[in-house]
């Protein structure tokens, strides 16, 4: 096994513990009644999909060689940074409510972009008639635990019911801020789309109950087709896992095309060459959302810095940069605005069009609101 290999596994098992430490002695009492329902379930190592995907070797998903991914510090997270991420927040939280936009998209636009942004990488594309909903999370906490783990910093901009009919709910990987049982649940009641997800992740939506013929597992540049609308999932530079277990579903990054419009969203991800060729291939877009938030040099290949975001999206040939996965929850060592405000200074140097919305607030991607420092002041 290379020495990367080995300092990503190291590092992922290490994330996945400050994760499971908010969960504390609660999971080890669950533990012993069997596993929460939260965790999901492992994907069936016999299914063929999952052995022929070029991402998997020896039991587990791999990223794709990278001569461009940052290198970590090397220092590693240990007990003492868990404790500060997770009971520390001075400086990383706001100290004055957020402010939101209440009001849900009544008619999808049939001949643009919009996008609705509900808070961490929570978001509604609205693409020629089609409605895309990326990685929902409406719980109060992204834990498996429901008492808890990180907490919300602002409440939910709208109702999970209040939420137009989508078209399809897309799934970047299957980490608790990103994939999250209550919500999946609740669009059970409330949606009749299918979800989209990257391999391995339909065992965790099958015990919570989903029926097959709303699951569709893609490899990386496999596309699904429904009706005007195209997903299409592609690479990241990241890692899974919902338990100590690590990468035995796949992570990846989404193209959302229209019959003439695209749409990009990051997912989480390090920066690695992937971006420049996803941009030859699948681009440009006239929108990217890019997550710019929880970074530390720790951790250094697996989550963007702002100024890793802004040449990813120049790779891209992303259009309109709409970040996202800040804001939301406390989940690293930055201060709570300092994303948004490296971001915008980068994308200034650079000449790259930026819109940063309230949570709940929708914008139309030809006509994008000038950033006001909404955020400025609050923490």
């Amino acid at each position: 096994m290379s020495d990367a290999l080995l300092r990503t596994r190291r590092r992922g098992r290490l994330l996945t513990l400050t994760a499971l430490a908010a969960a504390g002695a609660g999971a080890a009492a669950w533990a012993a009644r069997g596993l929460p329902g939260s965790f999901g379930r492992d994907p069936d190592d016999r299914d063929d999909r999952i052995r022929n995907s070029p991402q998997y070797a020896d039991g587990t998903f791999h990223n794709a060689p990278s001569a461009l991914a940052r290198t970590p510090s090397g220092e590693r997270p240990g007990p003492d940074t868990m404790r500060k991420v997770l009971f520390e927040s001075e400086g990383r939280t706001p100290a004055r409510p957020v402010p939101l936009v209440r009001e849900a998209p009544a008619t999808a636009p049939t001949d643009g972009v919009a996008v609705t942004w509900y808070g961490h990488a929570s978001a509604l594309v609205e693409i020629e008639g089609s409605r895309v909903l990326l990685d929902p999370i409406w719980s109060e906490r992204c834990s498996p635990l429901t008492n808890l783990g990180p907490k919300r910093l602002h409440p939910v901009p709208v109702a999970l019911s209040d939420l137009p009919p989508v078209d399809v709910v897309l799934i970047s990987h299957d980490h608790y801020d990103h994939l999250d049982m209550a919500t999946v649940k609740g669009l059970l009641r409330s949606q009749s789309a299918p979800f989209a997800v990257p391999l391995g992740i339909g065992g965790h939506l099958r015990r919570w109950g989903v029926p097959e013929h709303r699951i569709i597992e893609l490899d990386w540049q496999e596309t699904c087709t429904l009706g005007d609308l195209t997903v299409t999932l592609t690479a990241a530079h990241h890692f899974s896992g919902r338990t100590l277990k690590r990468n035995t579903t796949l992570w990846g990054s989404w193209v959302i095309a229209g019959p003439t419009r695209k749409v990009f969203y990051t997912g989480d991800s390090g920066y690695f060459e992937g971006y420049r060729a996803i941009g030859e291939q699948h681009g440009p877009f006239d929108a990217a959302l890019v997550a710019i938030g929880a970074y530390n040099e720790a951790w250094a290949d697996i989550h963007l810095n702002p100024e890793d975001a802004v040449l990813a999206h120049r790779e891209l040939r992303g259009g309109l940069l709409l970040p996202v996965h800040w804001c939301t929850f406390n989940l690293a060592l930055h201060p709570w605005a300092e994303p948004v405000e490296r971001l915008l200074a980068e994308a200034k140097a650079q000449d790259v069009p930026v819109a940063v919305p309230r949570p709940g607030e929708r914008v139309e991607v030809a006509n994008p609101p000038e950033p006001d420092s909404w955020w400025v002041g609050l923490a």
